[in-house]
Formats: structure tokens, C-alpha cells, sequence
């Protein structure tokens, strides 16, 4: 088992555009950042200027298959979306078994906004890249634009909504 407290993704290739091993990476093109993001429902109704300066600001990692994530109890401070390759969520169903998880999932959302204990172990099942977004790096993005906070206040207000509703709909 690895035990490093230096995840191997990020001893070895942290940054799949601009580093030692640039060679035998496949860099990805900004289209391919953006086309995830602009899928992610809490990002639904950006402009393309904000999804652009998201992108931009995010750390683009490379997983390879077994690397952790992130790890159920670990505090975060910062989401992940899933660009491309095989991810599974590891111990968060009832019976424990991984589930796969999407090309352009949004993981650990709330890390990004506020300080988070991760529920769940996600790990790589193949190669993976990830577009990771800290928090501080979000906080900074909203200062400079408070539309934005208007935006994610909407979006998470509406999913609390959709859920107060179907609990309701459940009692009765």
C-alpha cells in the first residue's frame, strides 16, 4: 500500500502542461477544461469569461490508477472536477462498493466555499485528470467578481429547495 504523505500524482506529474515530464504527457487543450465546467450543474448559467478564469485558476493533476484523490475524514480545501479517464467513489454506498464516477462530476463541491471533512474516498480506476479548485483560489475569483457569489448562492439555495421538497413529498 502507499503510504507517502506526498501523493504520487503530484511527486510525479502534478501539472500535465508545463513540467520535467511535459514530454510524455498529453496536455490538454483549454476547450477541454471548459466543456467539463460548463456541465457541472452548480456551474450551469456562467459566462464564459468566469468559466475561463475558473479554468485558469485551477490545478490541472494526472492520476494514475490506484492514486488516492482525496480521503472520507481528510479535511479539504478544494473540489475536483473529473475531465476525462475513470474515477470511483470507494465505501460510499450502503454495501461499500466502488461506484464510478462520471467524466464532469464535481467532487467534495462545498471544500470549495467552506471547510470540509470529505465523506468519501474517490480513487483513480484508470488514468484520470482532474482540474482541481481550492478554495482560496475560489474566495479570490469571488471578491473580484461578486456575481459570482450571487450565482452559487442561487444554485445551492435551489438544491436545498428540490430537497425540502422531495422530503416533503416523502412524509406525506
Amino acid at each position: 500500500p502507499w503510504t507517502s504523505p506526498i501523493p504520487r500524482c503530484i511527486r510525479a506529474r502534478t501539472c500535465w502542461t508545463g513540467n520535467a515530464n511535459r514530454s510524455t504527457l498529453s496536455p490538454m487543450s483549454f476547450d477541454d477544461l471548459l466543456a467539463p465546467l460548463s456541465h457541472v450543474p452548480l456551474f450551469a448559467g456562467l459566462q464564459m469569461a468566469q468559466l475561463t478564469e475558473i479554468a485558469r485558476r485551477g490545478e490541472k493533476l494526472r492520476y494514475l490508477p490506484g492514486d488516492v484523490l482525496m480521503r472520507a475524514g481528510q479535511t479539504g480545501d478544494a473540489a475536483y472536477v473529473v475531465l476525462s479517464g475513470g474515477v470511483d467513489s470507494v465505501g460510499s454506498s450502503e454495501a461499500g462498493a466502488a461506484e464510478h464516477v462520471p467524466p464532469g462530476s464535481l467532487l467534495a463541491e462545498m471544500a470549495m466555499f467552506v471547510e470540509h471533512i470529505h465523506t468519501t474516498t474517490y480513487v483513480a480506476r484508470e488514468r484520470a485528470y482532474c482540474l482541481k479548485l481550492t478554495r482560496a483560489q475560489m474566495h479570490a475569483q469571488m471578491m473580484e467578481d461578486p456575481a459570482l457569489i450571487e450565482h452559487f448562492q442561487h444554485r445551492i439555495t435551489e438544491r436545498v429547495r428540490r430537497l425540502a421538497e422531495q422530503l416533503r413529498r416523502m412524509e406525506s
